[in-house]
């Protein structure tokens, strides 16, 4: 059984599992960092550690955030990075099956088929599972 917390991005529904997730925060204005991807909102103070955060939209391909205080931050941590995540909204926790999750359908010679971890059908809505280690892995090589 997988633990996943779903999340909206705009009118998209995205989910992660929940045992990468450290803490859900609201919004905080971030402090910019020069010459950072377009995808890095900036830096945020998370009690003494410095927390970059990433504008998740942006980095899905998708039209940048305007944080507002409806936005929320979740931290999430892969091995011993720490990064959040900004994203519209927190939606729900799920607990399903691994074989509830579908592959996703390859669309796009762009799309990266190591990000999108497969697709959760649930009700009448369609859930993109995201596999933060991949996100994690391009963030890494971008700023190296």
């Amino acid at each position: 059984m997988l633990e996943l917390i779903a999340f909206n991005l705009g009118d998209q529904e995205f989910c992660i599992e929940v045992i990468s997730v450290r803490e859900i925060r609201s919004w905080t204005p971030a402090t910019i960092l020069p010459h950072s991807p377009p995808h890095v909102c900036g830096v945020i103070n998370l009690r003494g550690v410095v927390l970059p955060v990433m504008d998740l939209s942006v980095r899905l391909g998708m039209a940048p955030a305007e944080p507002s205080q409806g936005h929320v931050i979740i931290v999430t941590q892969i091995g011993s990075q720490i990064v959040g995540l900004l994203v519209d909204a927190v939606s729900d926790i799920l607990a399903v099956p691994a074989s509830d999750i579908h592959s996703a359908p390859d669309v796009s010679k762009n799309m990266d088929p190591e990000l999108i971890r497969g697709m959760l059908p649930m009700d009448d809505r369609m859930i993109c599972f995201i596999q933060l280690n991949a996100l994690f892995a391009s963030t890494e090589s971008e700023a190296a």
